[in-house]
């Protein structure tokens, strides 16, 4: 009975979010057309994301240790178990950010749009699509685009979930481009719906989420890439245990 709940609770969910996208849809194909809209993009990717999860029943507690700047670029990265993952970077981050992620999020119903446009998309098995991805994001960090990156590069099929090893790119990136580090410990969204929820299906809840203080990079040096990839997991897997 709980399975099947879980399943039907699982395509509301989707419904919420596929009908605010419909809804939302011309917005969201004129302001994706020029860089210069992305601000206001991501404002209705806020709304979108907040009203649909508060329609399912799961809501956010973040706990901050340490206050972000909003008129600071920063790079964020997270563990990622959840395609949910990515509607709390919506509501966590603000202004002009950016996500990377894999390429077949250029063929989402829902992602797509964004994917061939503001975000990011990479193909894990081309060297020469992960260099130019992060030239691109290189880029846009200069002229003050946050990334939002999840370092495992995928969710992994453990369940329950254990954090997996990370990519080395973002942290190079960071001190390349002297871009503070916010590292996120993303709890219990595994429970709330794992990967994306076809097998587990979904349930309400809250999603603690702790964000922990930024981590400058200006004082590091590149080869200081696997030193600052070891604190930036250890910060995260802290919270994981």
């Amino acid at each position: 009975m709980i399975k099947l709940l879980r399943k039907i609770h699982w395509v509301y969910c989707l419904l919420c979010l596929s009908l605010i996208f419909i809804l939302f849809w011309p917005f969201y194909y004129w302001f994706t057309r020029h860089p210069r809209y992305y601000g206001i993009l991501n404002k209705f990717r806020t709304v979108h994301s907040f009203t649909a999860a508060a329609l399912s029943g799961i809501f956010f507690n973040f706990e901050f240790e340490k206050a972000l700047d909003k008129n600071q670029t920063y790079i964020f990265c997270a563990n990622h178990t959840s395609n949910l993952d990515i509607i709390i970077f919506c509501v966590l981050a603000s202004g002009r950010y950016h996500f990377m992620g894999k390429e077949e999020l250029m063929k989402n119903p829902l992602l797509g749009i964004f994917f061939t446009t503001i975000d990011i998309a990479v193909s894990r098995a081309s060297k020469i699509s992960s260099f130019r991805a992060f030239k691109k994001a290189g880029d846009n960090l200069e002229s003050g685009m946050s990334l939002i990156i999840f370092p495992e590069g995928k969710i992994d099929n453990a369940y329950p979930p254990v954090l997996q090893d990370f990519k080395s790119g973002p942290f190079r990136l960071a001190i390349e481009k002297n871009i503070p580090i916010v590292p996120v410990s993303i709890t219990n969204i595994w429970k709330i719906m794992w990967d994306d929820g076809s097998k587990y299906g979904t349930r309400p809840g809250i999603v603690d989420v702790y964000v922990h203080e930024p981590i400058l990079t200006s004082i590091l040096a590149v080869e200081n890439d696997e030193v600052l990839k070891n604190d930036v997991y250890n910060k995260i897997n802290s919270k994981l245990v």
